[in-house]
């Protein structure tokens, strides 16, 4: 897979930093074009957001409504929100962070296309409580009920592409609290949802944690693992589901950075995030934003845009 056409196009200059296939936000550049394989489709433009963090401290409801502003310029055909849309539901009860789903469907209500949401970690709610409640008997239901939802994981066709939204969340108390897996009931579900779809058909994969990243090879050295919580670690498992079919592309959020991994003629985008450092400005020279994704005449455009929020968080909190 070549990249057709590179240009940097916002006002910071990024430095080159790559590993094999990989670029992350320190050497990526803002507008990437690269060829896909497979047969053409109908053209198609989305939006891809992740990693809100909705509260209410720090001015950030404003910061919802200027990213929301900002995404409904570009007249997209619909968005996928890549989880963690609230902060803190994983370890608080229900009644404590209700304020903070409202704020995110404030920002959700005023998007006027279609908009598929994405499990993250900070969505389940009252999963391993830390403020005295018990915990939930299904973390996952405030998710469901508020999106009307049947399940956490489905997929969709739009335009002659076939999108695959993955619940990678695993509840697994101790030190990490949860680890990103792709559960045995999800993957035989797959494999199912798979033999419907024909061998050629393009295919987008949405993730909250990553199927595959670069970020800690490129940050803490060649060796360094990649901690269960930061990454799916059965993703073989999930890939090679895949070995008969045209997979283009995998979104992922979790991370907060931006990043494309190329292999096997599969990218793997790391989106980035609405809240970039968690309200407190650019995390890895990755600003507060979101990506636009176009597919049109067998190749992909990808453009990360930052709404120009100014962080308001205090530094030492």
């Amino acid at each position: 897979m070549n990249i057709i056409t590179t240009k940097i196009t916002r006002r910071r200059f990024l430095q080159t930093a790559g590993l094999g296939g990989a670029m992350l936000a320190a050497g990526l550049p803002t507008t990437v074009t690269w060829a896909r394989p497979g047969p053409s489709a109908k053209k198609l433009r989305f939006i891809f957001y992740t990693d809100v963090h909705a509260r209410t401290e720090w001015d950030t409801p404003r910061a919802l409504q200027r990213a929301s502003e900002a995404m409904n310029v570009q007249k997209a055909d619909f968005m996928i929100a890549g989880g963690d849309l609230i902060t803190d539901g994983f370890q608080s009860g229900a009644a404590k962070i209700k304020h903070r789903w409202d704020i995110y469907l404030k920002m959700h209500q005023g998007i006027p296309v279609p908009v598929y949401p994405v499990l993250g970690n900070h969505d389940l709610v009252a999963a391993i409580p830390e403020d005295g409640t018990n915990p939930s008997d299904d973390p996952r239901r405030i998710f469901r009920d508020i999106f009307g939802l049947h399940s956490t994981y489905y997929s969709f066709t739009a335009c002659g592409y076939h999108f695959i939204i993955l619940d990678s969340i695993l509840i697994s108390g101790g030190e990490l609290k949860y680890q990103g897996t792709i559960l045995p009931d999800q993957l035989e579900w797959l494999r199912e949802d798979l033999s419907g779809v024909s061998k050629d058909m393009p295919i987008i994969i949405i993730t909250h944690i990553p199927l595959v990243t670069a970020f800690y090879q490129l940050t803490y050295g060649t060796t360094g693992p990649a901690p269960k919580n930061r990454v799916i670690v059965n993703n073989r498992q999930v890939i090679n589901l895949f070995n008969e079919h045209n997979l283009i592309l995998v979104l992922q959020g979790h991370l907060h950075i931006k990043e494309r991994v190329m292999l096997n003629g599969t990218t793997f985008i790391t989106g980035g995030a609405i809240c970039a450092k968690w309200w407190r400005g650019p995390w890895y020279d990755t600003e507060e934003g979101f990506s636009v994704i176009t597919l049109d005449n067998n190749k992909v455009f990808w453009e990360y845009i930052d709404y120009d929020w100014i962080a308001r968080r205090p530094i030492s909190r």
